[in-house]
């Protein structure tokens, strides 16, 4: 026989960002939240994304900042009038956590951690009256439309007025974002747009020397071009890193949506990468030109330069004996760098995911439409941003306009 079903108002389903904020929303306005989670505490991808620095928001202005969730950015940008950079530093003062401004634009909490402002929040929940429910893995409804979970103790069964699903993406599925759900929103006629790896590496076909020697190297002050998928020529200069597989870091991460569009549309992705951007074309060619004597090419290019190790790897992963000793071949791959990408790293290496619940599967107040009274947010819904504080601003958005959904439906279901 099936558990007998215990009854909650509002079920909250995943313990980030968007369900905690979720959470405070609804029991700030007096309505009851039990909330649940499949791992033994909550916020575990928000304590690791301040292992290095909690980048919580960004402080560029509205429209640029708006504008970095793409094709996306109107529905993202209703998100963000009611809560965004500026609403969200000012949440943080109210948990005692002060912030600053970086060189970048990122803010951060002034003491840099996470832990901290995750143990003052649940305070505050606590504070509030909501119930969090650990080890309690979600598997779907039952016959009667209960909500069911696993835990150590067994099957249980919960019957709740309204639901917020805030069960993320695919990425770092130790942490608990499996992206299980994707089949479980199916069986009941929600289909969700395919997850694939957002802010990820790319895959390149290194010769086994370059990946032993250079493995773990930065590739610093670079500019990386390439056509995208609209035909556009998108430049974009920063730091990358060589991994054993392919490339990585920011600067990756801030193109690999429009690379991933490349590569859905052609397979693979060919890039130029400008070994030496801050000078021209034919300064770099006057510099390879300069006789060398008994120096040997690579402590040229280095003097003449500043050209050695992991780009002098990269250069003789591209260019054979010949080509390297020809001066124009040499000077012009300096500057456009061929290199293919081949795929990207796996879903669930990638920092966090794109796909999910369509937008147009959902309402205003983000109720699936096939689904009354189940809400959903958080990086389980269909868009993306690049790192720097977009994706944690959003996601902390989209709990709270979800929130507000169910807050508006309980009150129209004499709730």
């Amino acid at each position: 026989m099936p558990p007998p079903a215990s009854t909650v108002r509002v079920a909250v389903i995943g313990g980030g960002p968007a369900g905690l904020m979720a959470a405070e929303r609804l029991s700030s306005q007096g309505i009851a939240v039990d909330l649940y989670d499949g791992k033994a505490s909550v916020g575990r991808k928000f304590l690791l994304a301040g292992k290095g620095g909690l980048n919580l928001t960004h402080s560029e202005a509205r429209n640029a900042f708006v504008g970095r969730y793409r094709e996306r950015s109107a529905e993202v940008g209703r998100w963000l009038d009611e809560f965004d950079a500026t609403a969200l530093r000012n949440w943080c003062e109210g948990l005692g956590v002060s912030t600053f401004i970086g060189s970048s634009g990122r803010v951060f909490p002034t003491d840099m951690k996470a832990a901290p402002l995750l143990r003052a929040w649940l305070a505050r929940l606590r504070a509030a009256g909501v119930r969090f429910h650990m080890r309690h893995r979600w598997t779907g409804w039952d016959e009667s439309g209960h909500l069911r979970f696993d835990t150590p103790d067994g099957p249980v069964a919960v019957a709740a007025s309204a639901t917020l699903l805030a069960l993320g993406g695919a990425s770092w599925p130790q942490l608990g974002s499996d992206g299980r759900w994707v089949d479980t929103l199916a069986a009941r006629g929600v289909m969700p747009a395919p997850l694939r790896a957002a802010n990820c590496g790319f895959d390149v076909a290194w010769s086994p020397h370059f990946s032993e020697r250079h493995a773990g190297q930065p590739l610093k002050n670079v500019r990386i071009a390439f056509t995208g998928a609209d035909g556009r020529r998108i430049e974009r200069s920063g730091e990358c890193l060589v991994s054993a597989h392919g490339l990585e870091g920011s600067l990756i991460y801030a193109l690999s949506a429009d690379l991933r569009g490349c590569m859905e549309r052609d397979g693979r992705v060919k890039i130029d990468i400008d070994l030496l951007p801050a000078l021209d074309a034919q300064k770099v060619l006057d510099e390879v030109s300069r006789p060398r004597g008994a120096r040997s090419l690579s402590s040229h290019l280095n003097s003449r330069l500043g050209v050695s190790g992991v780009r002098t790897g990269l250069l003789h992963e591209v260019l054979d004996r010949t080509a390297m000793n020809d001066t124009a071949t040499l000077a012009a791959t300096l500057k456009a760098l061929p290199l293919t990408l081949l795929r990207t790293r796996p879903v669930d290496e990638a920092i966090s995911t794109a796909g999910g619940v369509r937008l147009e599967d959902l309402d205003a107040g983000l109720m699936l439409k096939a689904l009354p009274g189940v809400f959903c947010a958080g990086e389980m819904l269909d868009w993306e941003a690049p790192t720097g504080g977009y994706l944690l601003t959003a996601t902390m958005a989209s709990g709270r306009a979800a929130a507000d959904g169910i807050a508006i439906w309980l009150a129209g279901h004499g709730g």
